[in-house]
């Protein structure tokens, strides 16, 4: 066995017994209380201060309608409204559907949540991907 043969296998046992040494371990993470207050801050940052409209990202809704009948799409906007007065409401139309979707959600994981507090209400519903509007 030649030189560089040999201090090729010593690096590569040194690097094996690095990677054995690591352990599997879990991870904690902790968030600071002051990350909500720098949200609410930067949200009221954005908006535009002289109309006071609010800003539009990308984020989530809960569909709780769609179907043909435009009667029908106002009649669970308004049901919606009596039992959620709290969450905003959108009925939109594409051809041939009407189209109710409820909720200004940041993440996938805050509309799914809600849409478990929906279930005893709406049989079908799904979250959309769609621009939402901060407040």
């Amino acid at each position: 066995m030649g030189w560089k043969s040999f201090i090729g296998f010593l690096f590569l046992i040194v690097c094996i017994s690095s990677v054995s040494a690591q352990e599997i371990g879990t991870l904690k993470v902790t968030k600071d209380p002051q990350i909500d207050s720098l949200i609410a801050k930067r949200l009221t940052l954005s908006k535009d201060n002289r109309s006071g409209s609010s800003i539009e990202v990308s984020g989530f809704r809960v569909q709780i309608f769609s179907g043909l009948e435009r009667q029908q799409a106002y009649a669970e906007h308004t049901k919606f409204k009596v039992r959620f007065p709290a969450y905003k409401i959108y009925i939109s139309y594409v051809q041939p559907n009407y189209r109710v979707r409820v909720g200004d959600f940041r993440t996938r994981l805050e509309a799914e949540k809600f849409m478990n507090e929906l279930k005893r209400y709406y049989s079908s519903m799904f979250i959309f991907s769609e621009m939402i509007i901060l407040q």
